[in-house]
C-alpha cells in the first residue's frame, strides 16, 4: 500500500449522476483525462458518448473505460451511483479492481460501505459522507454552484496508509475534505438529516422553502430526525438535540427554491433512495424495539408515490395515515424491507 502512494494515482468514477459528474469535472480539470475516467460497461459508455454529458453549460471531454479496456486497475474507485444501482455497479467494479484498489462511496446513508466491505474487504474501503453541494441532474445536463466537502475516515479512527493516500489524491484534485475524529458519528448525523429533509420534501412535495417555515412538513421532518437519533443510540452513536438544531440552521440558510435529491428524483420520475432512509431506520427500529411511526408514514407514502409516479389521491393519504398510525407494529411485520 505504501508503494502506491508514490505513484500519481488513477481515479475511476462509477456512476455519471449529479455527484459523479460534479466530481468528474473537478478532478479532470486538475488531474487530466489520463488519470480520471468514468468506469462503465461498453453499452453505457456508447450511450454517454452519443448523448454527451454537459456540466454547467459545457460539454465535457471525459474519458470512459470498460473493465475490459483497462490496462491496470485504478487506484481509487469513487462510487456515485444510486443505491438501487449499487449491486450491479459492484459487479463492474470487481472486474476492474485489484487487491490494491481503494473504494470510496459518496452515496447517501450508511449502507453502501457495508456492502463494499462484504465484497472487497475492510482494508480496501474508506467510510465517507458528503455535504454542502447543490449538484442537480436534468437528463444529460448537470449544474452545480457549491461543491461542498467530503468527510472520509476509518471506523476505527486509524490514519492508515489508504486514508493518507486518498487524502493526497483529493488534495491534488482540489476536492475539499475533512478527516473527522469519528466518521461513523458523522455519517449517522448526516443520515439523521436526510431521513427528515429528503423524505419530508418528497412526501409533502415542497422545496426547501416549504421546510423552512413552521407547519406539518417541518414538524414531521423533525420527528423523523428524532426517531433516527433514538435508533442511533443502539448503534453506539450519541446524536444530540444540538446537532438537530445545527442542521436546522443549515437548512434555514439554503435557497428556498432548492430541493434535496429525493424531491428531484420524484419530479424526474426516477426511483428514490427510500431504502437508505426510512427503509433502513424502520428495519433497525424493529431490530431494537424502537417505534418509528413517522418513518413508517414516510416509507408507505413514498412507496405509493413511486407507484403512482408522484401523484397521490385523498383516498391514498387516508389509507397511509390509518395504516401507519393506527395499525402500528402489526403492519411493520408485513413490510418488505
Amino acid at each position: 500500500m505504501e508503494t502506491k502512494t508514490e505513484t500519481k494515482g488513477q481515479i475511476a468514477i462509477l456512476g455519471a449522476g449529479a455527484l459523479g459528474v460534479m466530481y468528474g469535472s473537478m478532478m479532470t480539470e486538475k488531474l487530466g483525462t489520463d488519470r480520471v475516467f468514468f468506469l462503465a460497461e461498453e453499452e453505457r459508455i456508447d450511450r454517454y458518448k452519443a448523448e454527451g454529458i454537459y456540466c454547467n453549460g459545457q460539454k465535457m471531454d471525459f474519458s470512459f473505460y470498460s473493465p475490459k479496456q483497462l490496462k491496470k486497475a485504478p487506484d481509487l474507485v469513487l462510487i456515485s451511483v444510486k443505491f438501487y444501482q449499487l449491486e450491479e455497479a459492484l459487479k463492474t467494479a470487481a472486474l476492474a479492481a485489484d487487491e490494491h484498489t481503494i473504494f470510496v462511496s459518496v452515496l447517501n446513508g450508511i449502507s453502501s460501505e457495508e456492502l463494499l466491505i462484504e465484497r472487497f474487504g475492510k482494508e480496501q474501503v474508506l467510510y465517507c459522507c458528503v455535504q454542502g453541494m447543490d449538484a442537480v441532474k436534468e437528463k444529460n445536463h448537470f449544474t452545480y454552484t457549491k461543491t461542498g466537502y467530503m468527510s472520509i475516515g476509518n471506523p476505527n479512527q486509524r490514519l492508515d496508509a489508504k486514508l493518507k493516500f486518498v487524502a493526497r489524491l483529493l488534495d491534488e484534485a482540489g476536492i475539499d475534505y475533512e478527516i473527522p475524529d469519528d466518521i461513523r458519528h458523522k455519517m449517522w448525523s448526516k443520515l439523521m438529516l436526510n431521513t427528515g429533509v429528503n423524505q419530508a420534501a418528497a412526501v409533502f412535495q415542497v422545496n426547501y422553502g416549504g421546510l423552512q417555515k413552521d407547519g406539518l412538513a417541518r414538524t414531521m421532518m423533525l420527528e423523523a430526525m428524532k426517531e433516527t437519533k433514538r435508533v442511533a443510540q443502539y448503534e453506539d452513536i450519541d446524536l444530540t438535540e444540538e446537532e438537530i438544531t445545527q442542521w436546522m440552521e443549515v437548512l434555514d440558510g439554503l435557497n428556498p427554491d432548492g430541493m434535496p435529491s429525493m424531491r428531484q428524483d420524484m419530479l424526474a420520475g426516477r426511483e428514490t433512495e427510500l431504502m437508505l432512509f426510512a427503509g433502513f431506520i424502520c428495519k433497525k427500529g424493529r431490530e431494537y424495539g424502537v417505534l418509528t411511526p413517522v418513518n413508517d408514514y414516510f416509507y408507505d407514502g413514498i412507496r405509493l408515490m413511486e407507484k403512482n409516479r408522484g401523484i397521490l389521491s385523498d383516498d391514498d393519504w387516508i389509507e397511509i395515515d390509518e395504516k401507519s398510525w393506527i395499525e402500528g407494529e402489526e403492519d411493520e411485520k408485513e413490510k418488505d424491507f
